[in-house]
């Protein structure tokens, strides 16, 4: 009976705020001439402060034209804001910037919505070694990230020198799909100095001749890859890296994501996007490893779920920009 009452009484409070909040907008409308969407856009800053307001807006309407306008297609944004206008009676010669800077949260408001579609179509696919072009990727792999030692055959042990697990990387994509592999091919092939260092202190970190007393130098690069448990400091270069991406996918489909994509790309969001932030995840995870100084290989899951926490609690912010390098374009500031 209490659970009822209890029930009872947020399904009253839910109603009340919600008639109490329509007519709040009501009066404020009134007062100031503007709808809501006019008043975000005229007192937020561009970025994700204001996608959000204008996203939640949209979605909260009582019209069903609003609420549907955050899934059209990209091509029909212009219309759809045409829409908009209209049924707010909002004229678009006197209010000529406010289309603009609609049109912009809508292009990353949908844009955010079809990446979402991208991502996890490249997720669902699986590697296939029978595959040219996914053979082509993971050759360009190693290449990057061991230009100086060529590989002697597709099945080799050669890669666990960069973190695989066995003698064939195609069995280590099964949990991410190509998008594992695409992924790590980004981050070799454009920020390849940080990938090669990352590989290398995975390889060679700086404890482990504190801890073992043994030079690293004294055993081959294979050999120390796959003797985690002896050297603690060490990780599988490439095993963390499709790890890394399951985090970030994780961060994408639940829309923690929105803060960064939303202030970093001036209108729709894309893959490359998506595999910058990858990049600096890898990065900043190097690092926090390090800080973090576990035991051993044991504690990885300990040590990411601390660093995803941490991620998503810089993500609350709605300046964030996980990449300062990848940082809003003029054209974004001025909308």
């Amino acid at each position: 009976a209490s659970s009822f009452a209890r029930m009872f009484v947020q399904v009253c409070l839910y109603f009340y705020c919600k008639c109490l909040w329509r007519c709040l907008k009501f009066v404020v409308r009134k007062l100031t001439g503007q709808c809501e969407l006019q008043r975000i856009c005229y007192n937020t800053k561009p970025g994700a402060a204001r996608t959000m307001k204008i996203e939640a807006s949209l979605k909260g309407s009582k019209s069903k034209r609003l609420q549907t306008s955050v899934n059209v297609h990209p091509d029909a944004i212009e219309k759809t804001i045409d829409d908009i206008m209209e049924l707010k009676r909002i004229n678009p010669d006197i209010n000529p910037q406010l289309g603009v800077s609609l049109q912009a949260c809508l292009l990353q408001i949908v844009g955010y919505r079809n990446l979402i579609a991208e991502v996890e179509k490249l997720r669902r696919e699986p590697y296939d070694s029978e595959n040219p072009q996914h053979e082509e990727m993971l050759l360009k792999l190693w290449k990057c990230l061991k230009p100086n030692s060529p590989l002697k055959a597709r099945i080799s042990k050669q890669w666990c020198e960069i973190g695989f697990q066995g003698d064939d990387p195609k069995t280590d994509f099964r949990g991410m799909g190509l998008l594992g592999l695409y992924n790590l091919v980004y981050f070799a092939e454009w920020d390849t100095e940080i990938a090669q260092k990352v590989l290398t202190d995975s390889l060679h970190p700086k404890y482990r001749v504190r801890v073992t007393g043994i030079s690293y130098n004294v055993l081959k690069e294979c050999e120390l890859s796959t003797k985690a448990a002896a050297f603690p400091y060490s990780y599988s270069f490439a095993i963390v890296g499709i790890n890394i991406t399951d985090l970030a996918y994780n961060l994408l489909v639940s829309g923690a994501l929105k803060t960064h994509f939303y202030n970093v790309a001036p209108e729709a969001p894309t893959l490359t996007h998506f595999q910058q932030t990858f990049c600096y995840l890898m990065h900043e995870f190097h690092k926090f490893w390090i800080d973090e100084d576990p035991l051993d290989i044991m504690e990885f899951n300990r040590v990411r779920e601390k660093f995803y926490k941490r991620i998503l609690r810089q993500l609350q912010n709605p300046e964030m920009a996980l990449c300062p390098h990848f940082a809003a374009s003029e054209s974004l500031i001025n909308m």
